[in-house]
């Protein structure tokens, strides 16, 4: 298989960070192929198939709608042949007032046909926990 080309690769990560501020989780799955594997700090094991995706998207889906807006402050971004790394600070507000702004790094694998294949998560878990209540 070949890999994504850079351009369908930055496409994919605009895309991502877009649906996800916008709350549409519907774009986001879209977008991840069925077979996806996405591993995030603090998990023992990688979310892959056959329950993977769904699991993920679950995630997403609280992040959503655990917070009434959502921004991405993007400090650098770098592309490999078939994916990019990403640091960001995800800024996000709660429905009771609580914001968090966490510092994160994203190593996103892209397939030739623009969905995402891998995705391993970097972050402190706990600088979540104001949203978690």
């Amino acid at each position: 298989m070949t890999a994504a080309s850079k351009e369908i690769v930055a496409d994919a990560a605009d895309r991502l960070f877009t649906a996800i501020e916008k709350g549409d989780v519907a774009a986001v799955d879209r977008m991840w192929s069925e077979d996806i594997t996405v591993w995030r700090a603090g998990a023992r094991r990688d979310s892959s198939a056959p329950d993977g995706k769904a699991r993920a998207l679950r995630v997403i889906d609280w992040f959503i709608g655990a917070t009434t807006e959502r921004h991405y402050e993007i400090l650098d971004r770098q592309f490999f042949e078939g994916g990019f790394v990403q640091q960001h600070v995800l800024h996000a507000t709660g429905h009771a007032g609580q914001s968090i702004s966490m510092r994160v790094c994203i190593v996103i694998r892209v397939g030739p046909n623009g969905r995402l294949d891998r995705i391993d998560e970097y972050f402190d878990p706990a600088e979540i926990a104001p949203l978690m209540g």
